[in-house]
């Protein structure tokens, strides 16, 4: 499992609905989670918190927990499991997949 976090520049409730949209996630998540046609993740009551799993690769979740930052913006944690042998491997999809999120939250800020 890979462990990694980012700082984004818009409010943890932007970061959070855009990550939890089920039309925005074949944009964001890996491959692997996007397979069974609907990417609703399973949302936990406490805090800003999601998890995401695939039926067709049990091996796969993603889990984050988004929390407020400096200057109005937030704090994204995502733990990524897969079935990657390598661990740096693993740390570089989690990394990618971040990225990818904060390209969303971006496009979603400027969209409206």
């Amino acid at each position: 499992m890979a462990h990694v976090e980012r700082g984004m520049s818009a409010p943890p409730e932007v970061v959070f609905s855009t990550a939890t949209d089920p039309d925005r996630a074949a944009a964001w998540l890996p491959e692997p989670l996007r397979t069974d046609g609907d990417q609703r993740p399973e949302v936990m009551p406490e805090g800003l918190r999601a998890r995401w799993s695939s039926a067709a690769n049990p091996g796969w979740s993603a889990e984050i927990e988004v929390e407020p930052a400096d200057a109005g913006g937030a704090r994204v944690r995502l733990d990524l499991a897969g079935d990657s042998a390598e661990r740096r491997a693993d740390e570089a999809l989690a990394d990618r997949t971040l990225a990818n999120l904060a390209r969303e939250v971006a496009d979603n800020l400027t969209a409206g």
